[in-house]
């Protein structure tokens, strides 16, 4: 069996409170804030089974960090294995719907929201 390539990610922020507001209550998830260092500031996603399925990362502020609609589109499980639900929870915590939900046929049904920070994520489910 394969491994997920993908290391890590990191997710541009401007206010990291609100940032770590948006996607904890979207996701259901608690950051693990790491001390500034270099003009720079993480907040770790969950890590969980390093081995398992997905990746982990983080949200960054810094310098080189700018949300943008632009570059790689990270799409992250619907929160509750359905995207309508997690357009209404993103919605319900200020985000902008970018492309609505729409079935990709036999791969389930996708999203595209703006984050509170400014960035174009996605959101997947198999279920709507």
């Amino acid at each position: 069996m394969q491994k997920n390539p993908i290391g890590w990610f990191e997710i541009p922020v401007t206010d990291m409170d609100r940032a770590e507001k948006f996607y904890g209550g979207l996701f259901g998830v608690t950051f693990d804030r790491q001390p500034e260092k270099g003009g720079f500031l993480m907040s770790w996603w969950p890590a969980g089974d390093m081995e398992g399925y997905g990746a982990t990362g983080t949200l960054a502020k810094g310098e080189n960090y700018t949300p943008s609609h632009d570059g790689t589109l990270v799409y992250f499980t619907a929160p509750n294995g359905s995207v309508e639900d997690g357009v209404k929870k993103a919605e319900a915590l200020g985000a902008k719907i970018l492309f609505p939900k729409t079935s990709i046929g036999e791969h389930g049904y996708i999203a595209w929201i703006e984050d509170s920070e400014g960035n174009r994520i996605a959101i997947h489910s198999m279920d709507g």
